[in-house]
């Protein structure tokens, strides 16, 4: 079975790919694209995957443009940090949907759904039995109260009070503490916005994810977009994103 991931973080593919090869080694992930753009083009230029699995939140923005600018003919797994974007995926061609951060059992039993469908070769989502599900899911969510980091040999607790802030490097996860000490951590930012109360965090942007106190000044920037003076500070720029600048104010104002 031929597998096409769509997905723009490296670090998830990595290991998207790696639960897929343990879950069902007689997959072929025959391609791999990390945007609108790139998807559409890779679609149009092969042949129809047997699967799909999808991010939502893609470089150039919501993968749901894919399905408006051509007919999408494979089922679709997507994968998601939002929980908001679940019925709209449901309601486009999708098979099923995916939380992150990914769990082993979760894409088997995804996988064993595609395959009861498509050996009935029938489609039918159940958006009430979703809606259930997101709310159990919300229910049962507890917020990380600390992380675990290397310190040399040794592992130290980090506790989530301490963090002002994390970011991406190159694709390598970060995250900065109040005090200034700069940890790595085995984490995608996706996987992090699962993990961090949204009370008290917020993504920025594809770079970014604030703690509420490390926001020091905000600024209007050109294109819509706010740039933010943070604590610690930080060398490059760090702007807002334009579509969630909105989200942000909201968020700053509770």
């Amino acid at each position: 079975m031929n597998v096409l991931i769509v997905e723009d973080e490296p670090l998830a593919v990595q290991k998207l790919s790696k639960l897929l090869l343990e879950v069902a080694p007689e997959l072929r992930i025959s391609g791999i694209t990390d945007g609108i753009e790139s998807t559409v083009e890779w679609l149009q230029a092969n042949p129809n995957p047997d699967l799909i699995l999808m991010d939502i939140e893609l470089c150039d923005g919501q993968s749901f443009e894919i399905f408006n600018q051509m007919e999408v003919k494979s089922p679709v797994i997507f994968t998601t940090s939002y929980d908001e974007y679940a019925i709209q995926a449901f309601r486009v061609n999708s098979v099923d949907y995916l939380l992150k951060p990914i769990k082993k059992e979760e894409l088997e039993r995804a996988l064993r759904k595609y395959e009861q469908i498509n050996s009935a070769q029938t489609q039918t989502i159940d958006i009430s039995k979703l809606v259930s599900e997101l709310q159990r899911h919300n229910q049962l969510r507890e917020y990380r109260s600390r992380f675990l980091v290397k310190l040399g040999q040794r592992l130290i607790p980090v506790e989530i009070t301490d963090i002002s802030y994390f970011y991406t490097e190159e694709g390598i996860t970060f995250l900065m503490t109040r005090d200034r000490v700069k940890h790595l951590i085995d984490y995608t930012l996706d996987e992090l916005e699962q993990q961090l109360d949204p009370k008290y965090y917020f993504r920025i942007n594809r770079q970014y994810i604030l703690g509420i106190k490390s926001v020091v000044q905000i600024h209007n920037y050109f294109n819509g977009k706010l740039k933010l003076d943070l604590k610690p500070s930080v060398e490059k720029e760090v702007t807002v994103s334009r579509e969630r600048v909105g989200d942000f104010k909201e968020w700053m104002g509770k």
